[in-house]
């Protein structure tokens, strides 16, 4: 398989390449190689260009091949520029292009199945507006496609055609060589066109079949205004994917998800909530209102929310409360342990059944370097209170509220660090008598 994404994505106006920016919280390139992994192929080529270190090495990542195209002198050139890697190679190659984030493993299939016995098979698909595509001329029969029409290039009556090129090919990898060893640029802009090796089929007297693909799987992203298309598109399938499986969704245009999001049947989620990549749900969740997850999974039972942040290495444990304003981040809370307001967790695992209280910061960070906090079965730690990592807070035990805990606490004691309250008895009034009087002179000046 080769997958052609060495283009600079220049009308993306952005430093990361055009193939890296997500969709679904997945990179595009990332979301080509997932649909392709389900074909189970020998070998996948990716052509880079040469200015593109992280696609690179996105791609090395991933276990593919990197091929390098320099200087870029057409898609025709950078399938050119895979074969290296195919050496030795038989039997079909698929050719895609890198900036197609929403393909199926469905379409790829069947485009596949549609080549059967014929030559070469192409991508296409029928959008209403086929404005500025290539237009595929297909035989009397519709059966065999004849040549791929350039719009700008096209008849009144081939303008009217709206069955248009997608980009993709299958064919056998012998006649690959063949047709690429045969391409010309002579062009206005003097480039190698991967297109051209359909004509190039044609003059052998070969056979070649277009298939008609769903338009949203083709679906190319060339700008920020398209990649925001394709998220649309993606967000719209994951959450009918969801729905389909069982998942309760209050508001579902409100909630996002991720391509490797995870959620059991049974589970609700509220409005306005973002899964980010990393989340697993079990079955049996309530998810509220306006939380935000990512790298967190979520036993059955729990209660997350609503206003909840949970960040990367959160394990939230059956049954557990996670409620209004509660962030957590690499912290682990076993069964039944609640935290339901206004508290921040990191860097911590806190025993089945504990409780903190409204206001508790774990305090992880020195600056330099994070500490964790160890949180007993059973313990209850009071409001407003403080716990200074490295600490640990024994089973059963209490922290008063307002403390600043900075050494641990054995199991079944109580933790104190208040300040004796002291009474002034009548001051209050004082007070008062006295502020008035100066806010009375200070008006006389004015």
């Amino acid at each position: 398989m080769i997958v052609l994404a060495a283009g600079q994505g220049t009308r993306m106006k952005s430093p990361l390449p055009k193939v890296l920016h997500p969709v679904g919280g997945r990179p595009i390139l990332g979301a080509i190689l997932d649909a392709v992994a389900s074909l189970a192929p020998e070998r996948v080529v990716v052509v880079t260009g040469p200015a593109q270190p992280s696609v690179a090495a996105f791609v090395q990542a991933r276990g593919a091949v990197n091929a390098i195209q320099d200087p870029p002198k057409g898609t025709g050139h950078a399938a050119q520029c895979a074969l290296p890697a195919l050496e030795g190679f038989s039997g079909d190659v698929l050719i895609l292009y890198g900036d197609t984030p929403l393909l199926t493993p469905e379409t790829l299939a069947g485009l596949i199945a549609a080549k059967g016995p014929h030559a070469l098979a192409l991508l296409g698909f029928t959008p209403l507006d086929p404005g500025q595509y290539g237009r595929l001329i297909l035989d009397p029969d519709n059966k065999f496609l004849l040549r791929i029409v350039e719009a700008k290039d096209a008849s009144y009556t081939e303008r009217a055609v709206r069955f248009c090129n997608a980009g993709g090919f299958v064919l056998d990898a012998v006649l690959l060589r063949e047709l690429l060893a045969g391409l010309a640029n002579d062009n206005a802009q003097g480039e190698f066109y991967l297109t051209d090796i359909v004509a190039g089929a044609r003059a052998k007297g070969l056979k070649a079949v277009a298939f008609d693909a769903p338009v949203d799987d083709v679906m190319g992203v060339n700008s920020q205004a398209e990649l925001a298309e394709a998220e649309a598109v993606f967000q719209k399938r994951a959450r009918l994917a969801h729905m389909k499986a069982g998942v309760s969704l209050a508001d579902p245009a409100t909630v996002y998800f991720s391509a490797d999001t995870e959620i059991g049947a049974g589970t609700t989620i509220g409005p306005n909530v973002v899964i980010a990549s990393g989340v697993t749900i079990a079955a049996g969740v309530t998810v509220k209102p306006f939380c935000h997850l990512e790298g967190v999974t979520i036993a059955t039972g729990a209660v997350i929310g609503p206003f909840a942040r949970l960040r990367p290495g959160s394990e939230i444990g059956e049954d557990v409360h996670i409620g209004n304003f509660v962030e957590t981040k690499a912290a682990k809370l076993d069964k039944g342990a609640k935290a339901n307001h206004l508290t921040y967790l990191g860097d911590v695992s806190v025993g089945a059944g504990a409780n903190i209280g409204a206001g508790t910061i774990t305090c992880n960070y020195d600056g330099f370097f994070k500490y964790r906090t160890e949180i007993g079965a059973g313990a209850f730690i009071g409001s407003n209170s403080s716990l200074v990592a490295p600490v640990s807070i024994g089973d059963n035990a209490n922290v008063g509220a307002g403390s600043v805990i900075t050494k641990n606490v054995a199991p079944d004691a109580l933790a104190l660090t208040r300040a004796i309250q002291t009474d002034k008895t009548g001051w209050a009034a004082r007070f008062r008598s006295m502020m008035r009087a100066r806010k009375a002179a200070s008006a006389k000046k004015d």
